[in-house]
């Protein structure tokens, strides 16, 4: 899918739309005013700096499918500086609307309210169809 002309690219993985930031103020810009609360937002744990990736959720699910959140969280790791680590990394997941901001906090730093995490491998997800 393309993304020519957003602050971030579009991906399916197995049938869900996955969007992943370009750089920190592209990041603000997807998780505040494109996400949609019910949405899923991921990230890499502990400060480091990497894309905001958001898995759409138009059917309102409670969790995402495992594949769905193992691959979106690898995604999540590979678009971050933790891109080369020799293990898995740690990701932090929940909903976009568990995700808030401080005023004057730096571009594409947030909160979160409640979340889970998850350790993956960095991997560039293949579309569907690869």
């Amino acid at each position: 899918m393309g993304s020519k002309g957003r602050g971030y690219w579009e991906r399916e993985i197995e049938g869900f739309v996955v969007l992943v930031g370009k750089g920190a103020a592209e990041n603000d810009r997807l998780t505040l005013d494109v996400a949609e609360p019910r949405d899923f937002w991921l990230h890499v744990a502990g400060g480091m700096p990497g894309s905001h990736v958001v898995v759409r959720n138009p059917d309102d699910l409670d969790e995402l499918p495992q594949a769905v959140l193992r691959a979106a969280a690898e995604l999540a790791a590979y678009h971050s500086k933790a891109r080369n680590a020799r293990g898995k990394v740690e990701v932090h997941h929940c909903r976009a609307g568990d995700v808030r901001k401080r005023r004057g906090s730096p571009a594409g730093q947030v909160e979160l309210r409640t979340w889970e995490s998850i350790r993956v491998y960095p991997r560039a997800a293949a579309p569907d169809g690869d």
